[in-house]
This record gives C-alpha cells, structure tokens and sequence, in this order.
C-alpha cells in the first residue's frame, strides 16, 4: 500500500465501518446485481460522464450523492487513490442524487464542469457537506456562493444550471444507475463489473490487479 493510502487506524475503521452502512442500507440483496455492460443495458460511462484521471490501463467508476454519508467517508479515499492511480486509471463520477439537495449538487457540479471546474466543485461539495447537507430549503444559493469561490463566470453558471439539457445529463446518470441495478451510493465498478470492497486495501488490490491484467 502507497504511503498515500496509509491512514490511520481510526480513519481506517470510520471509512470501512461507513461503506459497510451504505451497503447495508441502501442496496438490496446480490438478486438485484447489475445488468450486463456488454451492450445489453444502458452505459455505464458515457461521453459527458465527468473524468478526474485519464489514466489508459483501466476504468474506475463511483455512482455518488454529494449529500450521501458513506460518500463523503469514501471520499478521501478515493482522493487517495487518484493520487496513487490517477496516472493508470480512468476515475469516472457518475451522479445517482438521493436526498433533498442532491440535485441541486449535482446541477452545481456539472454547471462548474462547463467551465473545466467539474473536480474543484466535486471537491468544494464533499468539503462543506457538513454545513448545506440535509436542509429542508434549497441549497442553490450556497452552491451559487461556491461557484463565485471558484472564480466561475457567474452568469454562465447560473445559465448553465437552469439549462435543461443539464439536468438531463443528471437525469441520465440515473437512468443508467438504474438500468445497471445500482440501488444506494457510492456504488463502485473496475472495469465494467461491480466492486464492493470490504475494506479499504481490497481498493488497493483490485486496481493493481486491473492495472496488471
């Protein structure tokens, strides 16, 4: 394991005991396993999905709600992986929202990648989930105040966020997640297949066997 990846224990255990939850909680049982992605089912990425790595040896994909517990715990996780991987492997978002303003998240993240400022918007989100998450009212004025943060043309954002043709893009994401049995986030795949780690070295071990292969 990277010294990236070296946590510690007590993150280790947050992180594990987190995934597990999500797991448990908001995936059915293994009868509800994803379709194929041979062709017969929707893609599992697609042009527009929005990229943090372009890495050539293989494809690591997170469906994710901004707004999801276990996301935010996988999050350093995974931000650790990119740093490792990134070089090797493809990190693709695909957005399944769930909660209240999980949309509206979404809508700020795909809005700021217009402007090539997908990954610092992901990254803001995942920050300061802590103060907008789990709000009766809507959050689109906060996102609005981060995108300002961000340096992002403010009247192109706000374009960008009404424009349907964006929340179509978020609504596809969905629409795949569903036709792919994804039921709860984050829901991971390598290389077109399912990835459920149990803990957080399987991370490690399933991209060195991908990038081996």
């Amino acid at each position: 394991m990277s010294k990236s990846l070296k946590l510690s224990v007590a993150m280790i255990v947050a992180v594990a005991v987190a995934l597990t939850a999500a797991f448990v909680l908001t995936r059915t049982d293994d009868e509800n396993t994803p379709a194929s992605t041979d062709g017969s089912s929707e893609p599992l990425v697609r042009d527009d999905s929005p990229r943090l790595s372009s890495g050539k040896e293989a494809v690591f994909v997170e469906f994710l709600d901004f707004e999801c517990e276990a996301c935010k715990a996988a999050h350093p996780v995974i931000e650790d992986l990119r740093e490792e991987y990134g070089d090797q492997v493809t990190f693709v978002v695909r957005h399944m929202p769930l909660h209240g303003n999980s949309m509206n998240a979404a809508l700020a993240s795909e809005a700021a990648a217009e402007q090539g400022e997908f990954e610092a918007m992901h990254d803001k989100l995942f920050a300061t989930v802590d103060q907008w998450g789990h709000q009766q009212d809507s959050q689109a004025k906060t996102f609005e105040g981060y995108a300002k943060d961000l340096g992002l043309d403010m009247e192109q954002y706000r374009a960008d966020v009404e424009d349907p043709a964006i929340k179509k893009r978020v609504e596809q994401s969905q629409d795949d997640a569903e036709a792919l049995g994804v039921t709860g986030t984050p829901t991971f795949f390598l290389d077109g297949e399912e990835f459920e780690p149990s803990s957080i070295g399987e991370f490690d071990t399933a991209l060195d066997d991908a990038i081996q292969d």
